[in-house]
């Protein structure tokens, strides 16, 4: 049988085009496939604190950004309908809700508001200026710094639907969410390769918490059953058992945040004390914008301007509402109003995080009194971790 014999260079060049071909191919396929490595194009931002710790007004700073779709407390609604279980069984759902919302998908809902909705049936929706505003309602532009009540009185009747409208339309989503007491159940979260997620931790003084919660003792009474996993009962913290958990968490969280940390972590946490953000707003605030790749307008430097320096002194019927206060002076009252065996108290359940977030121990009821002791340590005197910090301080 005759053998045809091929020359060795028309093998090589058949072979030299076959691979041309192919890399052609697979440069042009690889165009069209997503890439690990790029982000979303969305920022998704959660602003985790406690009860009481200012955590509304944080909320706020981000919820009157132009550019911010923002939700206050979404889990409230699977605590609300879950209410029989403990804080730690309600993680999963809380964070799978979380996920939902950052993605816009808002048909997580249907669980816990099962009927036909509008958008006044969401938590606290008319905190968020984006369900004030086109699209999810006509009244307001999205420059405008809206108010909870104007929005309640002419947006409430709008349909539900607008609310994932209207997410999808922001380059960052933030949410505020009190009801996560240990970093590592966000671990899925700031792996997925779907979202582009930062975490604020919001701390605030144990004492000055306390204080807080004191004028809102009937509101909280639910969460705190919740806390204390007492099976649907409510709970009154008068022996300050869920304020030992809440420091216990805010250690942990701290703790994993900046002690041997996971890679997928860097520069992707950063820790704010609610004294030093009301002491230099401007400042602490535009290193929190920084962080969340956010510019501080003209119009919101005015209005947190107003909002920190006005007469307000936190009264009582204001603990739920965002108003214009004295916010130095409120965040020192805890002093002039809690007695110093109250205080001793909670400095012994709370001792290991005022240590470690970086505030004083009073030895004294004359302490206490004294005004010019500065119970705030500079945070340059905290090990505060990643490069925000460092090259801050």
């Amino acid at each position: 049988m005759a053998r045809i014999r091929i020359p060795s260079t028309i093998v090589i060049l058949v072979v030299m085009v076959q691979t041309g071909f192919l890399l052609f191919m697979y440069a042009r396929y690889s165009n069209f496939m997503p890439r690990s490595e790029e982000k979303p194009s969305q920022v998704h931002i959660l602003i985790l604190s406690s009860w009481r710790s200012g955590s509304s007004f944080v909320g706020q700073l981000f919820s009157q950004h132009p550019n911010v779709f923002y939700l206050m407390e979404p889990a409230w609604h699977v605590w609300v309908t879950m209410y029989q279980n403990s804080a730690k069984v309600l993680h999963m759902a809380v964070r799978d809700l979380v996920r939902s919302v950052f993605l816009c998908d808002m048909s997580v809902f249907d669980a816990y508001m099962p009927w036909k909705r509008n958008l006044s049936d969401l938590f606290q929706w008319a905190v968020s200026r984006a369900l004030c505003s086109a699209p999810a309602c006509d009244s307001f532009q999205r420059t405008d710094i809206t108010s909870e009540m104007a929005c309640k009185t002419l947006c409430g009747r709008y349909p539900f639907s607008k609310v994932e409208e209207a997410c999808k339309t922001y380059s960052h989503v933030v949410i505020k969410e009190v009801r996560f007491f240990d970093l590592k159940v966000l671990y899925p979260l700031l792996t997925d390769p779907s979202l582009n997620l930062k975490i604020i931790h919001l701390v605030r003084d144990p004492r000055a918490v306390v204080k807080s919660r004191e004028q809102s003792v009937k509101a909280l009474a639910r969460d705190n059953g919740i806390v204390l996993s007492t099976n649907g009962t409510n709970v009154e913290d008068s022996k300050y058992k869920v304020m030992q958990e809440i420091c216990r968490s805010h250690v942990q969280i701290y703790e994993t945040a900046t002690l041997k940390p996971p890679n997928f972590l860097k520069d992707r946490y950063l820790m704010i004390r609610f004294e030093d953000l009301v002491r230099d707003p401007l400042s602490e605030i535009s290193e929190m914008y920084k962080f969340a790749d956010l510019s501080l307008t003209p119009t919101l430097k005015s209005w947190i301007y107003n909002i920190t320096h006005g007469q307000g002194s936190g009264k009582k019927k204001e603990a739920f509402k965002i108003t214009s206060r004295d916010a130095v002076s409120v965040s020192q009252a805890w002093r002039n109003v809690l007695s110093f065996q109250k205080i001793k108290k909670i400095q012994e359940v709370c001792k290991g995080a005022i240590n470690m977030l970086g505030y004083q121990l009073l030895d004294s009821e004359k302490e206490q009194k004294d005004l010019s002791l500065d119970l705030v340590l500079p945070r340059r005197q905290n090990q505060f971790s990643w490069s925000s910090f460092n090259a801050k301080h």
